[in-house]
């Protein structure tokens, strides 16, 4: 009795200590759920777009995240250049004096050339030798061979007619460039009056005299190049939002580079400004869920399970938004928030899922470039989803949930396309499109989801509940069998947890499939127990009231034992355990202090080890559990008396602290207790005795008539 006394009152312990252990991971869980969301809104780890040069090709499309106007240095040097270029080179006005001075050389060598065609003593040959000698004379042997032969009278004729063409010539602006196009002009300068034989000779003779006379002016040029390329306007380039910026085998050109840039894809540097504000909402949207959380669900605080479930799709949804919606149009629309929310709703409770929804659609919309349409496309569909997933009894509510969740998703996408003024037929379609397969795909993926995280993490769900509602499960039947008055017993606590915990939000499945369960224990001493004791004598007038306490107690310890040897959920394993939470076994405490006289009772052993029912459902079984046992022992005439007596009860165990620790609201007891009444006036109303005549089954008939 001793070791069994101990074992039952380090059930106290080990739950304290596994709440503590629960509490630690659930605080990890959530600064780790921070500092994920935090990094994955800051560090740019998805872009591959600075790695992109000149001549590389795209490895992928990438589309304009948002309508952008920007100017193109590039085609704006472009331009400019092609103003510089068009701008030609400003000479200064012919030298006149460039002109006398060829003139005068022309007439020195001209000189020269008559002094040694009238050389008697040199033979021709040197004569030819020495014309062709003269610096800057370029003429063909030929034409000194042609001009040797000509008479005096001729080569004045030449003389004359060369300084002319010369002069003539000369007179006309000729750039350095322009000179062989000049000497190109000599010939038809000659006159008419020339013979064709001397023609050859004075052209000859003026090309080799003929220089540039004008110099290239380069500070007037490059200032008319300066303003022509200033009188060009900046070019400007416009990019609309999901215009392809690059696509996917594209060859990467100077321009494309620049287009990146302006988009915000290359050389991206954050401002210390805009990191400090990202992580102050990263912080403020989840730490004000978590917290939402604490003070709504408080027991989730302690389910190290679920809250690694919550942190885990958070993380998860926020790395695939990471990918999914920078830079693109259409396939933002397809993320699977919904799936989120009918995971949270499912699997652990509507109002996370709730809270969980607004929080990640806030953050999907700040990812999206602070987009009011993206947060409430993901606010709309999430919200829908817990919603029409909300009481999960069948498979089919997976389609249900989809269809709502579709609709829900078109409909918020065709608003916003009715309110943009430039949206186009063909991207409404898309748009709508998309938003019809998010819901598929969020229903697909919470259906497959829902099976892995259920079994891997072994949260309890609903189908889990259901399968333990049959009647043919082992433990029922061994209850219907052994403790037949505590089955029945069970069965109506279940009635009037299921409607009390409809009453107030809770989940009906658990506390109903809680109450069946909940005096398991009773079985393996069910003789021990009133309710099951009939006419027979009560084996407690034996046993001291001491000993009768701990057989009583035990019950509790030994349904523990039961649900974990067959099983149980955790959930219902608690309401197990938390049922009684320390109440007191009041009658044999009683006893032991009239036995004991002035002697002093150890009221702790005549407590049950607890601890305090910790969720809204346990709390309701342990209220359901003392009304039911209450109306039964104590027979209250009308519904009035049984609301009294209710009322009392509930009364009682919120003054002693017993409901301290679920999130029960008075309003919420006020529900509670009036679905106990209305429940238990219907099970306990007083019945009609009737006359010895009417006892037969003919007679009773005509008198129910």
């Amino acid at each position: 009795m001793r070791e069994a006394t101990r074992g039952l009152f380090s059930i106290r312990w080990v739950e304290t200590r596994g709440q503590l252990r629960a509490l630690a991971a659930a605080i990890i869980t959530t600064l780790v759920t921070i500092v994920a969301i935090n990094f994955i809104l800051i560090y740019d780890f998805t872009p591959g777009e600075d790695r992109l040069e000149v001549g590389s090709v795209a490895s992928k499309s990438i589309l304009a995240p948002q309508a952008i106007d920007y100017i193109s240095q590039l085609q704006t040097d472009q331009e400019r250049a092609r103003a510089a270029a068009s701008v030609p080179d400003i000479y200064d006005p012919p030298d006149l004096n460039v002109a006398r001075e060829q003139l005068a050389w022309g007439r020195k060598v001209l000189d020269y050339i008559d002094a040694i065609r009238h050389d008697d003593y040199a033979i021709p040959a040197d004569q030819t030798a020495w014309i062709l000698q003269i610096p800057d004379l370029s003429i063909a042997p030929s034409v000194v061979s042609t001009t040797l032969t000509l008479s005096d009278a001729e080569w004045e004729i030449v003389e004359a007619e060369t300084l002319r063409v010369l002069e003539q010539a000369m007179r006309k602006e000729i750039h350095e460039d322009q000179l062989i196009e000049a000497r190109r002009e000599i010939p038809r300068l000659v006159s008419i009056d020339v013979p064709p034989n001397h023609e050859a000779i004075v052209a000859a003779l003026a090309k080799s005299f003929l220089r540039p006379n004008t110099s290239l002016n380069q500070e007037a040029t490059e200032r008319a190049r300066a303003e022509a390329m200033e009188s060009v306007a900046p070019v400007s380039r416009s990019l609309g939002k999901g215009e392809a910026i690059l696509r996917e085998g594209d060859v990467v050109t100077p321009l494309d580079l620049e287009a990146l840039e302006a988009a915000g894809f290359r050389n991206v540097k954050r401002d210390w400004r805009e990191i400090v504000a990202t992580s102050i909402f990263a912080l403020i949207a989840v730490l004000g869920a978590f917290i939402y959380l604490l003070r709504i669900r408080p027991a989730l605080w302690t389910n190290s399970k679920q809250m690694l479930v919550i942190g885990f799709l958070m993380i998860a949804l926020m790395l695939l938004a990471k990918f999914a919606i920078p830079n693109r149009t259409l396939l933002p629309y397809l993320i699977p928030l919904a799936c989120v929310s009918m995971l949270i709703t499912i699997l652990i409770d509507v109002h996370a899922a709730i809270v969980i929804t607004i929080s990640l659609s806030l953050l999907l919309g700040f990812l999206g470039g602070e987009s009011f349409e993206l947060s409430i496309f993901f606010l709309t569909g999430g919200l829908t989803a817990c919603l029409a997933i909300y009481r999960l009894d069948r498979l089919n509510n997976f389609l249900r949930a989809g269809i709502f969740v579709s609709l829900a998703n078109m409909t918020v996408v065709l608003i916003f396309r009715l309110l943009s003024m430039d949206s186009d037929t063909m991207g409404v379609i898309q748009l709508t499109g998309m938003a019809l397969l998010n819901g598929v795909l969020s229903t697909s993926l919470a259906l497959a989801g829902f099976f892995v995280l259920s079994n891997v993490l072994e949260i309890t769900t609903a189908f889990q509940l259901l399968e333990l509602a049959r009647p043919n499960h082992p433990l029922l039947q061994q209850l219907a069998l052994k403790a037949p008055g505590t089955y029945h017993h069970s069965i109506i606590v279940g009635s009037l947890a299921e409607k009390a915990a409809e009453a107030v939000g809770a989940d009906p499945l658990l506390a109903r499939i809680g109450s069946y369960y909940h005096d398991i224990g009773k079985v393996l001493r069910p003789y021990f127990f009133r309710e099951n004791q009939a006419n027979s004598a009560n084996v407690h007038e034996r046993l001291d009231p001491e000993t009768s306490a701990k057989i009583v107690i035990s019950h509790v310890k030994d349904g523990l034992d039961l649900a974990r040897k067959y099983d149980l959920p955790k959930s219902v394993q608690d309401i197990i355990v938390q049922h009684h939470d320390s109440s007191l076994v009041a009658y044999f405490y009683h006893q032991a202090q009239e036995e004991a006289g002035s002697g002093q009772v150890d009221e702790a052993s005549f407590r049950y080890p607890g601890p305090k029912p910790r969720s809204r459902e346990a709390a309701i079984v342990m209220l359901a559990d003392a009304a039911e046992a209450a109306v039964r022992s104590d027979h209250p005439r009308d519904e009035k008396e049984i609301d009294s007596l209710v009322h009392q009860i509930i009364q009682q165990r919120l003054v002693a602290g017993e409901l301290n620790e679920c999130d029960l609201t008075l309003l919420d007891l006020d529900r509670i207790k009036d679905s106990f009444v209305v429940i238990l006036q219907g099970i306990f109303h007083p019945r009609i005795r009737y006359p010895k005549q009417a006892t037969s089954p003919s007679n009773r008939e005509g008198a129910m008539r």
